[in-house]
């Protein structure tokens, strides 16, 4: 099955672009497009995305405000993929923090928007974990983040799934952390459930992200 793709920007030439890039690949389908956040809820109804390229700055609804409101509201939501003009951007870092499973370049190359949308689709890695350690420093709490640090502490991590979690901030796919670990791939992605599920956490890039604040990782 394709990976459907909704996106959402204000810009018409953005989003043409973005079309043009990934209806090109026989393996993604955009079902549909909006200009504003404010639309993104009842068209993720109505289309059924599993992935929603969404920009990060639009003028009624942002894309850290829509991104709240559709994981509030839409059971089993689809991935959220924001789409930037900065990548040292507090806004992108906001967005992560709500919800979102990583963030694009508007300057891409067709090959990376392509990446990222069937990177973000599997979930089995985080997508540029460098630019996501990078933005922690920048605007995280320094470990200080109590909410996160209850969230940590609540979870009771064993050594093992401690382990687990700090390769994932370092962006190591579940094949790449079984290899490192000298286990097998079912047996990482078992590991990876715990931790997500201890955390109460929707994805890997929110569990890193209370790696990040709770201090458990260090972004430096």
């Amino acid at each position: 099955m394709p990976v459907r793709v909704l996106l959402v920007d204000d810009e018409p030439l953005v989003r043409a672009g973005l079309r043009a890039v990934l209806e090109a690949q026989p393996d993604i389908e955009v079902v549909g497009e909006a200009a504003d956040g404010a639309a993104v809820i009842p068209l993720v109804r109505q289309t059924r995305p599993d992935v929603v390229a969404m920009d990060v700055r639009m003028p009624l609804l942002d894309g850290i405000e829509a991104t709240r409101a559709l994981l509030r509201t839409v059971a089993d939501p689809p991935k959220i993929l924001v789409v930037t003009t900065f990548e040292n951007d507090e806004y992108v870092y906001e967005a992560l923090r709500a919800g979102a499973d990583g963030f694009l370049l508007k300057r891409a190359r067709p090959a990376e928007i392509v990446h990222a949308v069937r990177l973000i689709a599997e979930g089995e890695s985080l997508l540029f974990p460098s630019s996501v350690r990078q933005l922690a420093a920048a605007y995280g709490d320094g470990g200080g983040n109590r909410a996160a640090r209850a969230a940590l502490d609540r979870a009771r991590l064993t050594e093992r799934e401690g382990e687990v979690l700090r390769l994932m901030a370092r962006g190591l796919s579940n094949a790449e952390i079984a290899a490192r670990l000298v286990v097998g791939t079912e047996t990482v992605k078992s590991h990876v459930s715990a931790v997500l599920a201890k955390l109460g956490a929707r994805d890997r890039t929110q569990a890193v992200i209370t790696a990040y604040e709770s201090g458990f990782v260090a972004p430096g």
